[in-house]
């Protein structure tokens, strides 16, 4: 069977391209991302492979948020910090108290259950993951050095808080939920940037999941929904979160406090990256479908 773009698709949808002359010697856009050659390639391969055993998912995340920090306008990025500051006292308040989540072991060793101290103790003794997972170089001298370093410090401790576990659904629900509440609080020049690795990552994960684990894409869709559905609750963007403050609440009053509601039923998601990590010892497996 031949499936055919015919010549009446190609006059309606580029009917109106127009061919722009230059004389430059070398492949040149008004996209400096497009311009960047090793972003290009990137950016191709992760959209487009597989999750082999011999790349993981997690492949080539650090080159391409480096790439993506290169090519800003830190100028601009600075002003909009300013802008914001002066509409949103909350953000202000954020950035002037530089309260890092850098939270150690033994700090939190004796905080008593039910505490978010005590939820991170139990993660950084069992999960395997580590709470400082980037931008561990950068040393915090200004608004934007502080929002770098937190926004990674940030990441487990918002898994724990939504409920969204490190998994693939709760990773793309996480994704979308921190997404859809920046551009509702910020200016949607500074949510963008807020925004631009999360937009990479959500788009080469729909980008694969569509192309090759059908079974992944379905949760992707259901994932995407739940996380901005609790997103739309929270009272303001969670990377504000003073989380030091809290560290001896209850999770409950945490969630209470910031709006995180509903909580996702627990181990949601917890058998998903079988779907489409093909490392996983039980890849290929489907889920359990519900009776009609």
């Amino acid at each position: 069977m031949e499936v055919k773009v015919g010549q009446g698709e190609r006059d309606y949808f580029n009917g109106s391209i127009k061919t722009v002359t230059t004389e430059s010697s070398v492949l040149i856009s008004s996209s400096r991302y497009l311009n960047h050659q090793e972003l290009r390639h990137l950016i191709a391969q992760e959209m487009l492979r597989r999750n082999g055993p011999d790349l993981p998912n997690t492949a080539y995340i650090p080159e391409v948020a480096q790439i993506l920090m290169m090519l800003e306008d830190f100028p601009r990025i600075m002003e909009l910090f300013e802008m914001e500051k002066a509409r949103l006292p909350l953000f202000k308040a954020w950035c002037d108290n530089r309260s890092l989540s850098d939270f150690k072991k033994e700090e939190v060793k004796d905080c008593k259950p039910g505490t978010l101290g005590h939820a991170l103790y139990v993660w950084m003794t069992t999960s395997g993951y580590e709470l400082d997972l980037f931008y561990r170089e950068i040393q915090v001298v200004n608004d934007l050095t502080f929002y770098l370093r937190q926004a990674a410090l940030n990441h487990d401790i918002e898994h724990l808080v939504t409920g969204f576990g490190p998994n693939h659904g709760g990773e793309i629900a996480l994704l979308n939920g921190n997404m859809y509440s920046r551009v509702r609080y910020f200016h949607p020049e500074l949510a963008g940037f807020f925004n631009r690795i999360q937009g990479y990552l959500k788009a080469k994960t729909i980008m694969k999941d569509t192309l090759h684990y059908p079974e992944a894409m379905a949760l992707n869709v259901e994932a995407e929904f739940i996380g901005a559905s609790q997103a739309h609750n929270w009272a303001y963007p969670i990377m504000l979160a003073d989380w030091r403050a809290m560290v001896d609440w209850q999770m409950d009053d945490i969630r209470k406090e910031l709006g995180i509601t509903p909580i996702p039923a627990d181990n949601l998601w917890a058998d998903t990256n079988r779907l489409c990590n093909e490392n996983d010892a039980n890849y290929g497996e489907p889920l359990l479908q519900a009776a009609e």
